[in-house]
C-alpha cells in the first residue's frame, strides 16, 4: 500500500558542539519520505524554490518516492537554521526564511487522492486540515505536531484531532495541549479528543502509545553510544510508522506497535549522522538486524 507524506521540505544550516554544516536536507517531508520509502511506495506533496539542489531531489528519486506532488516555486527555498547544546537534546532555533514556504497551499495530484495511508507532517493545522479535505476515504491518518501550533492555532488543531486516526507529539507537548503535569494523564486525555491513538514520544526514553479505548504500550529507544544530530528524528519515526503500517496493511493494536517500534528503529539510525546522509546509505537488512537487536529493550 502506498503512502502519502505531506509536509515541508528545507534547506538547514545545523552547528553542534562538534561540527557545522550548511544547505543540508530538511523539513519534514523529506525525513518522513525517505523513512517511509524503507517499507513501501511514497508520494510526497511540498514546495521548494528554484535554487533547490539537484542532488537533494536525486535523493528522493533514488528512494523511488514519487514527486509528482512537488511543486518547484519561484524564489528560495525555505531554510531554517539551529544550533545544538552538548547534550544534543536542548537546541535553539537561530533563524527561520519560510520563504516560498509562506504561501504553500498543499494540492493533491488526482492521483494521490485516494492514497490508504497519509501522513501530515508537522505544519500549520490549516494545511494539514486542507490535505484531509482533499483525500478520499483514507484508511488511517496520522499526523504529526509541534509546541507552535499548540500555542498560535489551537482550534484548528482541535478541529484536526477529529479527522485523524493518530497524533504525534512529544512528552511537553502533550503537557502543554492537555495542561496536564502528568504525562500519562496528558495522553490518555487526548485520546477522547478525536484521534484513536496518540503516540507520545520521549527522546532517548522511547514512546508511549494509547489507545482510545484505554489501550496502552510503552517502548524504549534504542541505545546508541553516539548521536550525531538529532534533526528529523521525529519525522523519521514518523515516516517509519505510517511505512510499516501501509507495507502490512494492518491496523490492529498490536500491529501499532510493531509499527511504533520500527519508526523508532528508523529514528535511530538518522541521529547517527547529519540531515539524511545515514539513511541515504541504509540498507534494509540494517534495519531488520536492528529489530532483532531491540527485542532485548522493548519494555
Amino acid at each position: 500500500m502506498p503512502v502519502l507524506v505531506v509536509g515541508s521540505i528545507a534547506l538547514d544550516h545545523i552547528k553542534t558542539p562538534t561540527a557545522e554544516h550548511h544547505q543540508l536536507l530538511g523539513g519534514s517531508a523529506s525525513y518522513a519520505a525517505v523513512a517511509a520509502s524503507f517499507f513501501g511506495p511514497v508520494h510526497m506533496v511540498g514546495v521548494v524554490g528554484d535554487d533547490f539542489p539537484p542532488q537533494h531531489k536525486q535523493l528522493f528519486l533514488d528512494r523511488k518516492i514519487d514527486l509528482t506532488g512537488l511543486e518547484v516555486a519561484a524564489g528560495q527555498t525555505f531554510c531554517w537554521s539551529g544550533e545544538y547544546e552538548l547534550n544534543m537534546n536542548n537546541r535553539r532555533t537561530l533563524s527561520v526564511a519560510l520563504n516560498v514556504f509562506e504561501t504553500f497551499q498543499p494540492k493533491l495530484p488526482e492521483t494521490y487522492r485516494e492514497t490508504p495511508y497519509v501522513l501530515l507532517g508537522n505544519i500549520a493545522p490549516s494545511l494539514q486540515r486542507l490535505v484531509c479535505q482533499q483525500i478520499r476515504k483514507p484508511k488511517f491518518v496520522v499526523a504529526d505536531t509541534m509546541d507552535l501550533w499548540i500555542s498560535i492555532a489551537r482550534p484548528d488543531l482541535m478541529e484536526l484531532l477529529k479527522e485523524i486516526d493518530m497524533l504525534i507529539l512529544n512528552d511537553s507537548e502533550a503537557r502543554q495541549l492537555t495542561e496536564e503535569d502528568n504525562v500519562i494523564r496528558a495522553g490518555r486525555k487526548i485520546a477522547t479528543l478525536g484521534p484513536r491513538y496518540v503516540a507520545v514520544k520521549k527522546g532517548e526514553h522511547g514512546c508511549l502509545l494509547f489507545g482510545s479505548k484505554g489501550e496502552f504500550f510503552s517502548t524504549g529507544a534504542f541505545p546508541l553510544e553516539s548521536i550525531n544530530d538529532p534533526t528529523g528524528a521525529g519525522d523519521c519515526f514518523a515516516g517509519g510508522l505510517i511505512g510499516h503500517l501501509a507495507r502490512t496493511d494492518d491496523i490492529s493494536f498490536a500491529n501499532l506497535k510493531e509499527a511504533i517500534i520500527q519508526g523508532t528503529l528508523v529514528a535511530s539510525f538518522c541521529v547517527e549522522e547529519f540531515s539524511l546522509r545515514r539513511l541515504e546509505k541504509l540498507a534494509e537488512h540494517e534495519i531488520a538486524e536492528r529489530r532483532q537487536a531491540f527485542g532485548t529493550y522493548i519494555v
